[in-house]
């Protein structure tokens, strides 16, 4: 069965389905421009590293039962004054390091290895406040710095989304394609849940034939072959929960009434 949304199904942001979304479509957007690009560019997927901790990394795990010293003897004092109990230790968490592995693509010119186009989807590791969040506007700054084009895929509604100038409102989801030679001037898509994902073309040297970029085909053939239908549950509301403006129309789309 079809996802009942016409664009992006929120309901694949929830922060256990997403993480295997998004490997899917990273593999789907490389096999698919592969054979376009050839011969004179190649498309590869990169895998980049991000250290994050506190509440958002792994903590420590605590037995449900934690060992306990035996209670202390009340000691006599002549005064007779009652001396309080000491203080018994509590547990806590204490904050672990979190490695993250996040995938993105590079299309390089074979002759020369130099990367064209860097192609970015991104995760909530890279939209939350944080180290992830820190990494990657450096890592995005640098390629906004270089002659290299640049495509930023931001399907998820959670956390702020990334800087740009120029843009009033609120969008749901955004596609940002930087050109280098057009710089600080950039092709922003804003587009809504209810809205299907605009295609767009891939910027490659001046002159050659870009390919068009169909995100919305390659989440529809995802969505299909892995079985999505089955996995979500479209009687609750999505993860994070839509705008108030958009719960009614989503209700009507999927035909089924929160439990």
């Amino acid at each position: 069965m079809a996802s009942p949304f016409p664009g992006m199904d929120p309901y694949l942001e929830h922060p256990e389905i997403w993480p295997g979304v998004h490997l899917l479509l990273i593999a789907a957007l490389a096999e698919s421009l592969g054979p376009q690009l050839r011969p004179k560019y190649s498309v590869s997927v990169e895998v980049r590293m991000y250290e994050t901790s506190g509440d958002q990394a792994l903590l420590v795990g605590i037995p449900d039962v934690a060992i306990q010293r035996a209670k202390p003897q009340t000691e006599v004092v002549p005064t007779a004054v009652a001396v309080a109990p000491s203080p018994q230790p509590i547990q806590v968490r204490v904050p672990m390091p979190l490695t993250v592995r996040q995938g993105y693509l590079e299309v390089r010119e074979v002759t020369t290895k130099e990367v064209v186009t860097a192609i970015e989807l991104l995760s909530p590791i890279n939209k939350r406040s944080g180290r992830g969040r820190q990494t990657y506007e450096s890592k995005r700054e640098q390629v906004l710095s270089s002659a290299t084009h640049f495509v930023e895929i931001d399907l998820l509604r959670a956390h702020e989304p990334m800087e740009v100038f120029g843009i009033e409102g609120q969008s749901d989801y955004r596609i940002l394609l930087s050109r280098s030679e057009q710089r600080p001037i950039a092709s922003l898509y804003a587009f809504s849940v209810r809205h299907a994902i605009p295609t767009f073309s891939l910027p490659l040297r001046e002159g050659d034939l870009e390919p068009t970029v169909d995100l919305q085909g390659l989440l529809t053939e995802i969505y299909d072959r892995s079985g999505y239908d089955l996995k979500l549950d479209y009687r609750v509301e999505p993860v994070p929960p839509l705008s108030e403006a958009n719960v009614d129309w989503s209700r009507n789309r999927t035909g089924i009434s929160p439990l």
